[in-house]
């Protein structure tokens, strides 16, 4: 019992090892391209909500591409402080037509 195990493990072990090393003609494995964001968020618009759900960050080894991933947040983060400055001017404006409209009516 003890050489049939012996023997198994010599036999298991071999193949093994020629299948890791490629013993014959065949190549190892091609060096794989890192995964690139493919289509980042559109410059000559401002991002809509239908561009964030569709957006898919690279997986790296460890996580996600932190580069990626920065470049995301900065494009939304400008964007985001973009629409706060846009909707501020507006409600200030909304707010001085309010006012000219109070004082219209009580001067009549």
């Amino acid at each position: 019992m003890f050489w049939f195990l012996l023997i198994t493990m010599v036999v298991v072990v071999a193949a093994v090892t020629l299948a890791v090393v490629g013993g014959g003609e065949s190549e190892a494995l091609p060096e794989v391209a890192p995964e690139q964001l493919v289509d980042p968020l559109p410059a000559a618009r401002p991002v809509d909500r239908a561009d964030v759900e569709a957006l898919r960050l690279p997986v790296a080894v460890r996580g996600y591409r932190m580069a990626d991933v920065d470049d995301v947040l900065v494009r939304l983060g400008a964007e985001l402080a973009e629409r706060d400055a846009r909707i501020a001017e507006l409600e200030e404006a909304l707010a001085g037509a309010g006012a000219r409209g109070d004082r219209e009516g009580d001067q009549q």
